[in-house]
């Protein structure tokens, strides 16, 4: 298998682990909070902990970036968050128009990986090109 291969492989694998992660959490926080509010704090929670599980994984085996200070890495961090604002803004509408529309927890969830799968296709894109551009370590 080729090294494209195999990357491209291993993000599917990630992105796959960290959206079952972040879905995890969602339905973890609605168990624990289920006030006015508790689908938009749940998918909160699931974005927070998804993003901090994603990027340790893309840092460390996609983009294979080894800061050399701990302000590197936060900086480096910030960037992967900036460029998943656009990703996560479209993973929130599908998920939250599937909530409104059918109105049940298997459908919101439906939306939730439809958007979360279109998200981390644009994700890697964007990462490899103004997040991990030039990281040679």
């Amino acid at each position: 298998m080729g090294n494209v291969e195999n990357i491209s492989l291993k993000y599917t694998g990630f992105a796959l682990l960290a959206s079952v992660m972040n879905l995890f959490v969602q339905e973890i926080s609605i168990q624990i909070y289920s006030g006015s509010f508790d689908i938009y704090v749940g998918i909160l929670n699931g974005t927070i902990i998804g993003l901090i599980f994603k990027y340790n994984l893309d840092k460390n085996y996609i983009f294979i970036y080894h800061p050399r200070k701990t302000t590197d890495d936060l900086k480096t961090f910030l960037m992967y968050g900036l460029t998943g604002t656009a990703t996560t803004i479209i993973f929130w509408t599908t998920e939250i128009l599937f909530h409104l529309i059918w109105e049940t927890k298997i459908m919101r969830y439906s939306g939730a990986a439809i958007g979360l799968t279109f998200g981390y296709a644009v994700k890697y894109a964007l990462d490899k090109h103004f997040v991990f551009f030039d990281r040679k370590n």
